[in-house]
This record gives structure tokens, C-alpha cells and sequence, in this order.
């Protein structure tokens, strides 16, 4: 894929939001009426282990389709039987996604459900809260330092956690500067799609250890977690991987559980 992916996705979002106007109101009052979120950041806290987030997602624009008959709730139940401590679940329409897959998935768990998606705006956290979403995506690289911040406290009022996305030095500086608990290293770059490993070899070293370090994308097998572990990676976040697995249940069991080192 080339061209900047992001920005034709941050255009389409903002359509998407000026939809959402009418509703303001309503989601906002949705959102504080609905019952508590379950706990992102201590589901990630797993001692000595690399906990594992597994997503659910019909397509990739990198690669196609993955699972366009997914059934959510049978899915978030194998997962959540293979012992992934929490979800991540594609909301957007490139992926072929919609807030129902998020709503039916956590519906049949236990563990915490993050709505993965292009958040730019106040809206979309209360209309994930109203949804069910305990946790929500926050990618530095499509925010301003204002925005941000902005989103940041509009989810800690809602109970939301994040899950703040970085790709490189300069947006993993602006995310520690937020005082982002969970930091996500993306190993995809998001104009080019391009996927490299280092990018988290690179930067994990850089992530205080009192922050949960989270590693998403380009992690296709156990023996790729157990590299991010040995980097003191908290969690891994895991996708395609799984979707286009004949047996995702099979490939998460193997992938959950792996040996952490500490960072130091």
C-alpha cells in the first residue's frame, strides 16, 4: 500500500464525527449511565508473563480479507479460553468493522474489550463507553499534543483506559509527556504500512518500567512473542496472525503465557 494511509482515514473519521453531532448529548448521558468498565491496565500486569490482547477483525487493508464471516462472541469466547487477557476488537469500516462486533464480543467475556479504532474526538469516548468498551486506541501520530491531552481526560472521566499508540522516538516522547500509563510501540507504519520488529527493539528501551509496554502488529507466531518478551514487553497485541489461522483458539493458547523479562 503506499500513500498516507492515516490521513485519508483521519479525513473519513471526521465525516464520521460531524455524523455524530445529533447525538451528543444522548451518548454523553449513555456513557455515564453505563455499568463500570472492567480493568485495562491491571488485566496487562501479568508477572513474568507477556499477556496477550487478540483481536477480532474481518479484513486488513494490507492484506485482504482475513475472516469475513467472523462470529464475534464464538471468537471472543475461544480467546478468552486460550487465555488472552483482554480484547481488542476493529471498529472501523476499512476493516469491515462495526461498534455491534464490539458490543457482541464483550457480551461473551469476562476479560476487558478495547475498541480499536481512529479516535480524534470527545464523541467517540463516550459513544465507546455507551458501547461497552473498556479501553480505547489513541494514536499519537494522528493527534495534536492538545488533542491528546483532551482525550486522555475525557476517557479517564468515562472509567475508559487507553492504550496510546506510538511509532517512532519523537511520538513516544509526546506520549511519556501526556503521562500515558499504556504505551503501544506499533511495528506498522501507518502512511507506508511497512512492518518491521525493530521498530520495538528499538524504542522498548526507552519506556520506563513503571509504563505498560504493549506490542502491536507484525507478531505472527509464539516465537515472536517470546522475542518481545525478552524485550520486557507487558502484552502483545495480535491480529492477523489469528484471524487468518484455521484454528485462532490453537494460536493463542501457544502465544498467552510467555516469559517476561523486567525492563530496567
Amino acid at each position: 500500500m503506499t500513500g498516507d494511509y492515516l490521513q485519508s482515514i483521519v479525513d473519513r473519521k471526521r465525516e464520521e464525527i460531524a455524523s455524530l453531532a445529533p447525538r451528543v448529548s444522548d451518548l454523553r448521558a449513555a456513557s455515564a449511565a453505563a455499568p463500570p468498565p472492567r480493568p485495562w491496565s491491571a488485566s496487562l500486569r501479568r508477572p513474568g508473563k507477556v499477556a496477550l490482547i487478540a483481536e477480532l477483525k474481518r479484513r486488513a487493508p494490507s492484506a485482504g480479507e482475513l475472516r469475513p464471516g467472523m462470529d464475534p462472541a464464538a471468537l471472543a469466547r475461544s480467546y478468552q479460553s486460550a487465555g488472552a487477557a483482554a480484547l481488542s476488537v476493529l471498529t472501523d469500516a476499512d476493516f469491515d468493522g462495526e461498534l455491534e462486533d464490539l458490543v457482541r464480543a464483550r457480551g461473551e467475556v469476562a476479560i476487558p474489550t478495547l475498541r480499536k479504532d481512529f479516535i480524534l474526538d470527545r464523541v467517540q469516548v463516550w459513544e465507546s463507553r455507551a458501547a461497552g468498551a473498556d479501553a480505547v486506541l489513541l494514536i499519537v501520530r494522528a493527534l495534536s499534543d492538545g488533542q491528546l491531552d483532551e482525550l486522555l481526560d475525557a476517557a479517564g472521566e468515562s472509567g475508559l483506559g487507553t492504550l496510546v499508540e506510538v511509532h517512532d522516538l519523537a511520538e513516544l516522547e509526546r506520549a511519556l509527556a501526556a503521562d500515558a500509563e499504556v504505551i503501544g510501540i506499533n511495528n506498522r507504519d501507518l502512511r507506508t504500512f511497512a512492518t518491521n520488529l525493530d521498530v520495538t527493539r528499538q524504542l522498548a528501551p526507552a519506556v520506563p518500567a513503571d509504563r505498560i509496554l504493549v506490542a502491536e502488529s507484525g507478531i505472527e507466531s509464539p516465537e515472536h512473542v517470546e522475542q518481545m518478551g525478552d524485550l520486557g514487553v507487558d502484552a502483545v497485541l495480535v491480529g492477523r496472525a489469528l484471524m487468518s489461522s484455521a484454528d485462532p483458539q490453537e494460536l493463542a493458547a501457544r502465544m498467552a503465557g510467555k516469559r517476561r523479562c523486567e525492563r530496567s
